[in-house]
């Protein structure tokens, strides 16, 4: 009995660090699969500072937009910052609701996203793609950025802004 119980202690000294390795490379490849699809989806155009200028600032990258869209009759929204910040950024949120704001258009305090927010087209999107984006997102260093806004229509919102005339819904008079 004291040779099966050496053994097995044997066995799992030998074998729990290459299952924790194994964890730590899936986790690797969920990271740089959510990498890839951050970039794919262009998240850094209207979450990162200076990319509508030409230079974005690599240094705050995902960390919020300096420029806000109006939407009339709507309000006026700037990109959020998407750094793990806890007090400016998403820190305090968990995958599972990254994963809905990003495919349902819902944050974690039920507010529903701008209709900037291309969150229908990533409705389709798998499970798994969007936890590995919520990973990658967790893995981005945590940058203190307050962003402005949203505003409402009736709100005079400060920064820069620029104004996007949405289309009208489906089969609305003018919808093609």
């Amino acid at each position: 009995m004291k040779q099966i119980s050496k053994t097995l202690i044997g066995w799992t000294a030998m074998l729990l660090p290459a299952c924790s390795g194994s964890a730590a490379i899936a986790d690797d490849a969920q990271v740089a699969r959510g990498k890839y699809l951050v970039n794919l989806v262009g998240c850094g155009h209207c979450h990162t500072p200076g990319h509508f200028f030409g230079k974005p600032d690599v240094s705050r990258y995902l960390a919020g937009s300096d420029v806000g869209f109006a939407v009339p009759g709507v309000g006026t929204f700037v990109g959020r910052n998407l750094t793990p910040d806890k007090d400016t950024g998403i820190g305090n949120w968990s995958s599972e609701q990254i994963v809905r704001a990003l495919t349902a258009g819902v944050r974690p305090d039920g507010r529903v996203l701008s209709p900037l927010m291309p969150w229908p087209n990533y409705s389709n999107m798998t499970h798994s793609d969007a936890i590995a984006i919520a990973v990658y997102l967790k893995t981005l260093p945590a940058i203190k950025q307050r962003i402005p806004g949203p505003f409402a229509a009736s709100e005079q919102p400060s920064g820069l802004r620029a104004t996007v005339q949405l289309p009208p819904p489906e089969g609305a008079p003018g919808a093609k």
